[in-house]
């Protein structure tokens, strides 16, 4: 019986040796980094270091205050930031959705991309705004255009937010040019779960609450996990290899009636979605699950959800077409022979699926 396959690396991702050994480290650190006493401030020497060794690796030269994790710093950007108004695209994570409740929802292309028209229009005359935008989206894998976007968002004053919790350290150098403020997620790089950090240009566009990180977030810093995110980014991920892993399941799936969405748009090399027609995506997670296969219908925080895809709805998608969808998402340990693999599974499911419905 051949081994399960992992391709859901955008839900989460094993955690590298490296992490693994620099969380053990920390957790062998017993003291409270924000004691004043010798143990604390040793602890609070290595938690400095492993905040400055995170900025570097995504190359950010400004403000770091660490979080549980991509949610809560989106969380913290959302609620705390100084502005009248927040708009949101209608392809954002479930996250940002709750969070941005009452906020703006700006239009998207049928290739994802947010409609810059929109976002311009919604923008004059709003008082100063943050908008959000995801780097790239987690059930596509569609790139926003960071730079133009920051671009009509300053030029009414405006702040940019994005949510960057699928980009690899050092992916994009655009991005931390523009963006002001970032929110990034250890378990997705390799790193330990609970920890995630809010890159942060000014910290004057926040409110503090009091507490720790600058009194910008309240609790015990998690040192463990600090050490672990920032061994795990340290570690660069081959994106280069991964864009060529996922042309090549994408020549197969297509080869075979496969359509691949937002396949106009500039996209991660790390995430595809793909439509079988005719096969629901619950049908396709079933099979591939039990021939030990890993995938998604989507993002893992509404995978499990019965309602349609409301990113394929805002792409102009429709039933049935919005059901017949999966993600594959590539990861560090993925190889050829995975996505091999992978695509003869999908090829003979829709195989079967016609010869059933002959």
């Amino acid at each position: 019986m051949s081994p399960r396959l992992y391709l859901d690396h955008a839900a989460t991702t094993p955690m590298l040796a490296q992490a693994m050994a620099a969380t053990m480290e920390g957790m062998q650190r017993w003291a409270n980094p924000s004691s004043p006493h010798g143990d604390g401030r040793a602890a609070r020497a290595a938690l400095e270091d492993a905040r400055r060794r995170i900025a570097a690796a995504y190359g950010w030269a400004h403000e770091l205050i660490l979080t549980s994790g991509a949610s809560e710093s989106l969380g913290i950007a959302m609620q705390r930031s100084v502005v009248e108004r927040r708009l949101i695209t209608a392809v954002e994570h479930d996250a940002v959705l709750r969070l941005g409740e009452g906020a703006g929802v700006l239009p998207v292309t049928p290739g994802g991309v947010l409609d810059l028209a929109a976002l311009a229009a919604a923008l004059e005359g709003a008082g100063r705004t943050l908008v959000c935008v995801q780097w790239a989206n987690s059930e596509t894998g569609v790139r926003q255009p960071i730079a133009a976007i920051a671009a009509v968002v300053h030029g009414t004053g405006g702040l940019l937010l994005v949510d960057a919790a699928q980009m690899p350290a050092h992916a994009d150098a655009e991005l931390l040019h523009h963006a002001d403020l970032v929110a990034v997620s250890a378990h997705k790089r390799g790193g330990p779960p609970g920890i995630g950090a809010l890159l942060v240009r000014d910290l004057g566009v926040l409110l503090p609450t009091g507490g720790q990180e600058k009194g910008y977030r309240a609790g015990t810093e998690n040192l463990p996990g600090a050490l672990g995110y920032a061994a795990a980014v340290a570690v660069p991920e081959d994106l280069a290899t991964m864009a060529r892993l996922r042309g090549r399941l994408e020549a197969a799936l297509t080869g075979a009636g496969g359509i691949v969405v937002g396949a106009e748009s500039a996209r991660s090399p790390l995430i595809g979605a793909y439509r079988m027609p005719g096969v629901s995506s619950a049908a396709q997670l079933i099979r591939f699950d039990l021939a030990g296969v890993a995938v998604s219908a989507g993002s893992a925080c509404s995978s499990g959800s019965m309602r349609p895809s409301h990113v394929l709805t805002a792409m102009g998608w429709t039933e049935p077409a919005l059901r017949e969808v999966v993600r594959v998402s590539f990861g560090r340990s993925t190889t050829e022979g995975d996505v091999d693999r992978f695509a003869a599974l999908w090829r003979a499911t829709f195989a079967e699926a016609r010869t059933r419905a002959a």
